[in-house]
This record gives C-alpha cells, sequence and structure tokens, in this order.
C-alpha cells in the first residue's frame, strides 16, 4: 500500500511539474543596449525597463547616457569639445512572442562645449551652442525625441535588437528622419 501512494505521489508531481514551471515564467522585462544615432545622437548605452513585470507588451522606460570629449594640440593651439546626451523615454511594446512595434516619447539633455585656446596671449573661447541636425542654442538644453520601430526579445532573454525612427524637435523646429540601431541582452 505505501510503494502505490509513493507511486501516485511520483507520477503527480511528474505530471504537474511542467505547469509549476509554466506558473514561476517572467518574461524578460529588462534590458541594456548600446543605440546608434536614436534619442542619444551619436551613441548611448541604455537601461530598459517595463513597468509591469510580468508583461513585456506594456509601459516601459529607457534610460541612456552618451557623447564624446576631444581634445587636440597643435602648434601651440588648444581645440577641444565634449558632449554629453541623457535621453529619456516612456515606450510602449505592441506584440506578441519576439516581434514589438514600439512607440513612446521623451527628452533628451544635451550639454555641449566647445573651447579654443590660441598661441600666446589670444585667451581663450568657449562655443556653448550645440548645431546637430537642429541648433538647440546655448546648451545645457533639452530636445523632445519620439520614437517608432521595432524591437526583437528573445522569449527567455538574450540578444535584442531593435531599429527605430526618431523624430526630434525643439524651438528652432522639427526634423522627421533620424533613425536609431540598438543591440544589447534582454533579461528577467
Amino acid at each position: 500500500m505505501r510503494w502505490i501512494k509513493l507511486l501516485v505521489v511520483s507520477f503527480s508531481s511528474i505530471l504537474l511539474s511542467p505547469l509549476q514551471s509554466f506558473a514561476q515564467y517572467s518574461p524578460p522585462t529588462q534590458s541594456v543596449f548600446v543605440e546608434l544615432g536614436g534619442p542619444g545622437l551619436v551613441y548611448s548605452f541604455n537601461y530598459d525597463f517595463r513597468f509591469d513585470k510580468d508583461r513585456i507588451d506594456s509601459w516601459g522606460l529607457r534610460v541612456g547616457a552618451g557623447g564624446y570629449s576631444r581634445i587636440d594640440t597643435w602648434g601651440g593651439t588648444r581645440d577641444g569639445n565634449s558632449l554629453l546626451t541623457i535621453p529619456v523615454q516612456a515606450t510602449k511594446l505592441f506584440g506578441r512572442s519576439v516581434h514589438f512595434f514600439e512607440v513612446g516619447g521623451g527628452a533628451t539633455f544635451i550639454h555641449y562645449r566647445n573651447s579654443y585656446s590660441g598661441w600666446g596671449n589670444s585667451g581663450s573661447q568657449v562655443r556653448k551652442d550645440f548645431d546637430f541636425i537642429l541648433n538647440s542654442g546655448d546648451t545645457p538644453a533639452l530636445m523632445g525625441t519620439l520614437n517608432f520601430g521595432y524591437r526583437k526579445i528573445p522569449v527567455d532573454g538574450g540578444f535584442t535588437f531593435r531599429a527605430n525612427l526618431i523624430p526630434i524637435f525643439n524651438q528652432n523646429g522639427f526634423w522627421p528622419i533620424w533613425a536609431g540601431v540598438g543591440f544589447g541582452y534582454a533579461f528577467h
């Protein structure tokens, strides 16, 4: 009699174990990625997460940082420029399985400096206006961004890909044709 109970318990646990693992499934609602172009303008390193940890196709937020710094010295002159961008966007994913359509919007913080110091006593000059696609005027400044694109997220996490059209705008106009391509890793 005891071996029958043991057999029933063993058989039941074998049958129910797939249901238990299915109930514990958690989709990959977080990702880290590098993006060329996009709301980071030149490139950016980003973190993206969904507000609903149980659904990939929900609202989320992405935050990143990008930029560059360059200093040239030649013949007694020193020329340098630096750019810092911090893109922040709220995004919504639509789709199933691994393929999603992404929409969203946000803003990119821009901090730019271009400095030049000449030979001798000519002093140094600093320019703070950033002119990349749309002139942002003196920085720090904000540039508005929209997001329409494709995102691939594996069911169990792993390599993720995105390609987006990123219209940008500020007080000086609207530029509808800017794009971004990103590669990264999605996880739970």
